[in-house]
């Protein structure tokens, strides 16, 4: 299972939201020095969010992130606000590894069936879900889609997307443990790869994970903010304990 720390920027900085919360929000310092730091420590890729862009659909730290990706230090999976071709073109062109597309994914899912054809493996959907995947949520998880999160799932079916980043959004940023239950749910639904997101604490959290296993499927990755960001959980237990099952 691939550890990925992520780095949710705004306003050029490297922040956290809980649930998804503007409102709650803390500041971690230079994007930057935090990817340094993660690189030093042996992580291998990032999750960079535009935060700002997600709510918008304003790429206004666009250049923090092609930063980050042109470093080539670490692979870079960046999402936020990316809602067209030219955006996923320009993040590519710009040495994003992957780029997620979450909006987009609700609102235009033939958009993403056309690009993940045209760019096969380089594309990833972001799945932020409420209430135990009843619906997702777009625009900065501020809007309701319409869309439940197994209807988003079977239309994936098929589509060479690269994974599935599965959020639970109340879980997200409040260190209150994974959502093993849903997860395995969506192991068991799709064949994709699944990518978890929201809620660890700790590295008996990222054991868990990676044992989670359903008809021989187990996660591809998990993404971790803040409990590496407060110390919680070094870098170092955070990588072990992904590759503890593998």
């Amino acid at each position: 299972m691939e550890l990925f720390p992520a780095i949710d920027v705004s306003h050029g900085a490297a922040v956290r939201l809980a649930q998804g919360d503007f409102a709650r929000q803390r500041h971690y310092g230079d994007p930057l020095e935090l990817a340094r730091r993660y690189a030093d420590g042996g992580a291998r890729w990032l999750h960079v969010v535009d935060l700002d862009a997600a709510r918008t659909g304003t790429p206004v730290n666009r250049s923090v992130v092609l930063a980050l990706a042109s470093w080539g230090a670490v692979h870079v999976q960046a999402g936020g606000g990316v809602r067209s071709a030219a955006d996923v073109e320009e993040l590519l062109q710009g040495g994003v590894s992957r780029v997620v597309m979450g909006t987009a994914a609700a609102d235009d899912p033939e958009l993403v069936e056309q690009l993940a054809a045209r760019y096969p493996g380089r594309l990833v959907v972001g799945l932020d879900h409420r209430g135990g995947g009843r619906e997702l949520s777009t625009w900065g998880w501020e809007r309701p889609s319409g869309v439940s999160l197994h209807r988003a799932l079977e239309r994936l079916h098929g589509v060479p997307v690269a994974a599935v980043v599965v959020t639970t959004i109340e879980r997200d940023g409040v260190l209150s443990g994974p959502d093993t239950v849903g997860l395995a749910d969506v192991l068991a639904r799709s064949g994709v790869d699944v990518i978890a997101s929201g809620g660890v604490r700790s590295a008996q959290d990222v054991r868990a994970l990676s044992s989670l296993e359903v008809n021989g499927r187990r996660l591809a990755g998990v993404v971790v903010g803040r409990a590496l960001l407060d110390g919680r959980l070094s870098l170092e237990e955070a990588l072990a304990a992904c590759a503890a099952f593998g």
